[in-house]
């Protein structure tokens, strides 16, 4: 599944072999995202993430740091 682009948000969903992988992932991901100062709205349950990015600061739009975020959240998993 690759992002969608709905109600000026990008939107994934993940899924993993267990809990361990999704906590791993979820990590790897609040790492990147305090690098870039870029944060994401996300749930998690069990093997199950799911991703919301928008721009806060720009209105909740969809700007160019949430392509970038999304991509480098897509080299993570490598999908």
């Amino acid at each position: 599944m690759a992002w969608e682009e709905k109600d000026n948000m990008l939107y994934r969903s993940f899924k993993f072999k267990d809990f361990g992988e999704a906590f791993s992932f979820m990590t790897h991901v609040a790492l990147l995202a305090e690098k870039q100062d870029h944060h994401p709205t996300w749930k998690n349950t069990w093997n199950h993430v799911e991703i919301w990015l928008t721009t806060h600061s720009k209105g909740n739009q969809v700007t160019d740091a949430d392509r970038i975020l999304a991509a480098e959240i897509d080299k993570i998993t490598g999908k």
